[in-house]
């Protein structure tokens, strides 16, 4: 066989390899959608909870698919995925609670944990640096029986007061306060919203106030403060009565900080590959959070346009996510 020969078959060998990759990687492209049907994302009730789910949003729409948007409460929304109703939940915080719903969506094989988002969370009760001074001791958590009537309402005297979470959040407040033996009185607020008034309100006036509060939030910056020092968190804390400060009661601890992770429909991946793909890879640090929060509590941004301002300025962070 002469040279020429070889090289001609070579080349078309070769060719032949790399027109068949060209052809699948166009034909990939041009499947998205894999099915037209809507893929559906749960929104919750913090704003937070939002940005996230809206940048997710925003980026599976420029990649072909429909996406629509369902209100879902926290805790229903576990049942709702695991029979394919809803197709991801963005933004699941294991300090809530969830921890233990979360592995038996998974478990159950109906579910699939998608991974960390990237968020690093930090909640428990809190107060302005302002406080400080009028309740010493802070911020061990001893000190608030001490200063208790200082947070007392004509509802709760002479117990102090805690803006609690609403309700649907499933703090279990009132369990840790009594379990510490802390005088006080968790009251839930109507919505995240709510809380943030009562934080800002009291600031403007100096008033002493004691909130459950979390971070990543843009509050925390405008309004300085400090989380009480609670004791430290064991998972045991939740379950076994003889565990920690008091030999009867569970919940006697600080909240867990655990993970922050991401939740999908098993049939997910198979319906929608490519979309798959993209929330796999999903992730939110807290500066970035927090600067859309602002945006969109403080500033007055609809979160529809700080989020796709946010997707228009940072495809270098983005693109990798759905390559």
């Amino acid at each position: 066989m002469n040279r020429n020969r070889i090289a001609s078959r070579l080349f078309a060998a070769t060719f032949g390899v790399l027109g068949a990759a060209v052809v699948g990687a166009s034909a990939q492209a041009a499947s998205i959608p894999e099915s037209p049907d809507p893929i559906i994302l749960a929104i919750n009730e913090w704003t937070g909870q939002h940005v996230t789910t809206h940048i997710a949003g925003e980026i599976l729409t420029r990649m072909g698919y429909k996406v629509e948007y369902v209100t879902a409460s926290y805790t229903p929304q576990f049942a709702a995925i695991q029979a394919g109703d809803i197709s991801a939940a963005l933004e699941i915080w294991e300090g809530t609670g969830s921890g233990e719903i979360f592995d038996k969506a998974v478990a159950s094989g109906q579910a699939e944990d998608l991974g960390d988002l990237g968020l690093k969370e930090h909640q428990s009760f809190w107060y302005p640096l302002y406080v400080k001074e009028m309740c010493p001791g802070l911020p061990d958590w001893h000190a608030l029986n001490k200063c208790a009537e200082l947070f007392a309402t004509p509802e709760t005297s002479p117990k102090g007061r805690l803006v609690d979470y609403p309700l649907e959040w499933e703090g279990h407040n009132q369990d840790r306060l009594d379990a510490l033996g802390i005088n006080f009185v968790a009251v839930p607020a109507g919505s995240e919203g709510a809380i943030v008034t009562e934080i800002k309100s009291a600031a403007a006036r100096k008033a002493p106030i004691l909130a459950m509060f979390w971070t990543p939030h843009w509050l925390l910056q405008e309004v300085p403060g400090e989380f009480v020092d609670l004791p430290a968190y064991d998972a045991r804390c939740y379950t076994d009565a003889s565990w920690g400060t008091n030999p009867d009661k569970t919940y006697d601890c600080d909240w867990n900080r655990g993970w922050i992770k991401k939740l999908a429909w098993a049939g997910l991946k198979d319906k929608w590959p490519a979309a798959h793909n993209m929330l796999l890879h999903l992730t939110i640090d807290n500066d970035t959070q927090i600067k859309l929060i602002h945006e969109i509590d403080a500033e007055g941004k609809p979160v529809e346009e700080a989020t796709k301002a946010w997707v228009d300025a940072n495809e270098a962070v983005w693109k990798p996510w759905i390559q």
